[in-house]
């Protein structure tokens, strides 16, 4: 589909969480389905409205058909239940809005529920996840678990442009701020750098406080029409555009520079599609895996030269009063982890004006991100604006 026929014709119409803890107590089916009755409620619809639901996993969470079976969602006629993690999570979303604007659905939810901490940990041992075939060269030198990854990323990023530990310790305390102010959030006391500097190594350079949360939860969001939005209980948020792809894998040694992750391949066309530019984006929020996932981003996303991105956070620039907000929630840092949907629910609450304390003034187009592409050869992102 061209740009323009895409281009805010669909629209996130609701938001729901369940809480963010170490331990839900309950299944991924329980917190999925408590997550979509959530987002169905905030935007004043019911199971009934529903023709769609989709989702993303890596055998860690539940169907779309088992969570519309509990919910009495009776035939729906679109279903998307893509493999994944974090590169994907944007991607889920454009598929559904692409689903509404060719008319296959008409209101479709998705949704992310996760039990990452008390019982699927990433990188831990007893349960087997689907990898490719260069793991078997790579996880006998200690190369598996993603703190091991990005490290080596990392630190080519701070080789090659003198990168600091200090600014990645900025990005973490900046976050931490926003977090603060965010009643959701998991973590929501201050740090300072000396906490940061003084926090054990996980993976050099990365300190614990570089490393995002485990969390047990759920968020959904519905996405329909442009039209029937403007119509529901909540200022609509369209969907301007909507990107995804990627290229070689750095895991299989298939990117000369690891430090141009697909983000830089995807952001033009992403921009292109909604018709704007880095200086347009009033408030992002960059997928922070780790520390460096947001500097290197911010970097190929166009906000700043490549090597500066660790600069422009020791700056400023990405503080709540900055000129680009960053993860005002808290980000995967501090509020949770949900493999990104949390990031575009909280791209909705800014553009509706509905953040609180953290409201970014006057917010009228975001970015939201994927993980760029370092784990699997892909990413995903998407630009949403406020329909004022």
């Amino acid at each position: 589909m061209s740009a323009p026929g895409f281009r805010d014709r669909t629209a996130v119409a609701g938001v729901g969480y369940t809480p963010f803890s170490k331990n839900s107590g309950v299944s991924t089916l329980t917190l999925a389905a408590r997550a979509v009755l959530a987002a169905l409620e905030d935007a004043g619809l019911g199971p009934d409205d529903v023709d769609g639901l989709a989702t993303h996993r890596v055998g860690d969470s539940a169907a779309p058909w088992l969570v519309a079976s509990a919910l009495g969602i009776r035939e729906p006629s679109w279903y998307l239940d893509q493999f994944g993690g974090g590169s994907v999570s944007h991607s889920v979303v454009g598929q559904a809005a692409l689903a509404v604007a060719s008319g296959i659905a008409r209101t479709v939810v998705c949704y992310r529920a996760i039990n990452a901490r008390s019982e699927f940990r990433m990188g831990g041992t007893g349960r087997a996840v689907p990898v490719s075939p260069e793991v078997q060269y790579q996880a006998p030198y200690g190369f598996f678990a993603p703190p091991q990854q990005y490290a080596m990323y990392a630190r080519a990023h701070m080789l090659k442009y003198g990168t600091k530990e200090e600014h990645f310790g900025r990005l973490a305390v900046t976050q931490r701020a926003n977090a603060v102010k965010n009643p959701r959030a998991l973590m929501r006391d201050p740090i300072t750098l000396d906490d940061y500097l003084s926090s054990r190594w996980i993976a050099e350079p990365f300190r614990l406080l570089d490393c995002c949360l485990e969390t047990d939860g759920a968020c959904a969001l519905v996405v329909t029409t442009a039209e029937r939005a403007r119509d529901l209980r909540q200022p609509a948020v369209t969907i301007s555009a909507a990107a995804w792809g990627g290229g070689d894998s750095f895991l299989s040694g298939g990117r000369a520079d690891v430090t141009v992750t697909a983000a830089a391949e995807l952001a033009p066309r992403l921009y292109a599609m909604a018709g704007v530019r880095p200086r347009d984006i009033d408030v992002a929020q960059i997928y922070d895996c780790f520390t460096y996932s947001v500097i290197v981003q911010l970097e190929d996303y166009g906000f700043c030269g490549k090597g500066e991105g660790g600069p422009f956070v020791a700056d400023g620039h990405t503080s709540l009063d900055g000129d680009l907000p960053v993860n005002t929630h808290g980000g995967f840092l501090s509020e949770g982890y949900v493999h990104g949907i949390n990031h575009i629910a909280e791209a909705v609450s800014q553009l509706r004006g509905q953040a609180g304390d953290r409201q970014v003034p006057g917010a009228e187009v975001a970015l939201s991100t994927a993980q760029p592409g370092y784990i699997l050869p892909a990413t995903s992102a998407l630009i949403l604006r406020a329909d004022r």
